[in-house]
């Protein structure tokens, strides 16, 4: 361990976290910790992941351009108009 600790030195601060939080909350605090970690690997993953797609998009997008012009598909938004998610949040609330 790095902070050289002994079986005896864990034991004095396991006894003094149980008396802070109390033995009730230990489970609900490691359960917590847990999906917490959980959570942020999966976020760290999805942004890996958003950034590779990102890079191959911009790979395929220069190649494109470098033959002929990007034509948009009708699922396609142009870049002079991106909506963002709040205003759609607000379209979708005005239909309603």
């Amino acid at each position: 361990m790095p902070f050289n600790m002994g079986p005896t030195e864990l034991l004095i601060i396991a006894g003094i976290i149980i008396l802070l939080f109390g033995a009730t909350k230990l489970p609900q605090m490691a359960r917590s910790l847990g999906q917490s970690a959980r959570v942020f690997k999966a976020e760290a993953r999805g942004m890996r992941e958003d950034e590779e797609a990102a890079k191959q998009d911009k790979e395929t997008s220069g190649e494109a351009s470098r033959s002929e012009p990007h034509q948009l598909t009708s699922g396609e938004q142009g870049s002079s108009r991106i909506s963002s998610s709040h205003e759609d949040t607000q379209r979708d609330n005005a239909k309603n």
